[in-house]
């Protein structure tokens, strides 16, 4: 028979006395434990357990949900740096315990172990600096070990042949993907992006007056093809912006992205352009980035440079339900700068479920296949 040591006896005894001491406390036995409600507790993103994870190196996951609150390569309306707080804001009415989406036909937080990892401390000052925060923060993560709830889907993938955690980032301007895709190609090798927006991005490095002024959210992507860090099977979605001449679309083709217009779902509709998407990818590991101008500024007016005429969110979300079952090694969704919002939250709402659908294609194999009957209507019976 082994015996507690002597030593340890008053601290059982302390922590039994409470178990105890708890369960006879009026609330406990009144009404049980307390609960968050959708209103209230931390913030985090869809009340998930929150952990600052560069700090603590005992918490695993299968996907990570990180802030990147970085701003300072804008070209038009800054503001966001708010924008994983009014993300993780908008979410307060989703949580794992409600989170069955009957588009999608399944919970994602039930078959993965998903956490919020904060927030990047990044400099406000110096953009070079905070790039390599970025890139640090988002490479330390990338190389913990998976929880191993879900199921192996990048060890294929990836250049060491070791399962790697994915990271859902919340921005931030566009300019994180630069550092996000100089982490993920250290594992995965040239990577493909889908990159939905209003704006190609793609603009010509040179010019500025400065190194630091030439990487912005308009240049990333042609850095990014410079530095060799993407394939040539990368695709634009959603495009409406005007540019200076067809030459920076020769450009953009040169870097390796075909185009989707917004005007293009009039004439194909979503199917098609998810069949253009598949077909354009194929089976190469594949990043998700996300600009909330995609979405028309009627529905999204919270952003850094809004284009009218865009894409619904109903729209957009049947898109990226048919885009599962692809080789995702990450995703994010950036520009959501609040200070523009209407009353009410809109876009930080808006761009949370949308968050939830990126975790839900990191995680499921295919697209949904529709099991709810539809009701039968008065037209049906005529």
């Amino acid at each position: 028979m082994r015996y507690l040591p002597l030593a340890l006896l008053p601290v059982v005894y302390a922590q039994q006395h409470a178990f105890e001491t708890k369960q006879q406390e009026p609330w406990t036995t009144k009404y049980g434990t307390q609960t968050d409600l959708s209103f209230t507790g931390p913030l985090s993103y869809s009340h998930l357990p929150y952990t600052r994870c560069l700090d603590d190196l005992s918490t695993t996951f299968d996907v990570a949900v990180l802030g990147m609150p970085f701003d300072t390569a804008t070209s038009y309306r800054p503001g966001a740096r708010f924008g994983p707080n009014a993300i993780r804001s908008g979410s307060s009415r989703q949580s794992p315990a409600r989170g069955y989406a009957l588009e999608w036909m399944t919970n994602p937080y039930t078959r993965a172990e998903v956490i919020d990892c904060g927030d990047v401390p990044i400099s406000p000052y110096d953009n070079a600096l905070a790039v390599d925060q970025m890139e640090t923060a988002y490479t330390t993560l990338l190389a913990r070990p998976v929880n191993g709830t879900a199921s192996a889907r990048t060890a294929k993938l990836a250049r060491d042949g070791v399962e790697h955690p994915r990271i859902l980032t919340l921005g931030g301007d566009h300019t994180i993907v630069l550092p996000i895709l100089r982490s993920l190609y250290q594992v995965y090798g040239p990577i493909s992006v889908i990159h939905f927006d209003a704006h190609i991005d793609t603009w010509p490095s040179g010019g500025g007056f400065s190194t630091q002024s030439r990487v912005n959210h308009g240049t990333y992507f042609t850095w990014a093809f410079e530095e060799g860090l993407m394939s040539n099977t990368s695709i634009h979605a959603g495009i409406r912006n005007k540019l200076e001449g067809l030459e920076l679309i020769e450009h953009d083709e040169e870097i390796g992205f075909e185009l989707i217009m917004a005007d293009d779902i009039d004439d194909l509709g979503t199917d098609e352009i998810i069949k253009h998407i598949r077909q354009r990818i194929g089976n190469s590991p594949v990043y998700l980035s996300f600009d909330i101008d995609t979405i028309d500024p009627g529905q999204a007016p919270a952003t850094g440079t809004p284009e009218p005429a865009g894409w619904t969110s109903r729209e957009t979300k049947r898109i990226l339900r048919g885009l599962a079952g692809l080789n995702f090694v990450g995703a994010d969704i950036v520009e959501v700068a609040p200070a523009y919002d209407d009353a009410g939250e809109t876009t930080g709402i808006l761009a949370a479920g949308l968050a939830d659908d990126f975790l839900t294609l990191l995680i499921v194999d295919e697209p949904p296949k529709r099991q709810v009957k539809r009701r039968r209507t008065l037209a049906d019976e005529l």
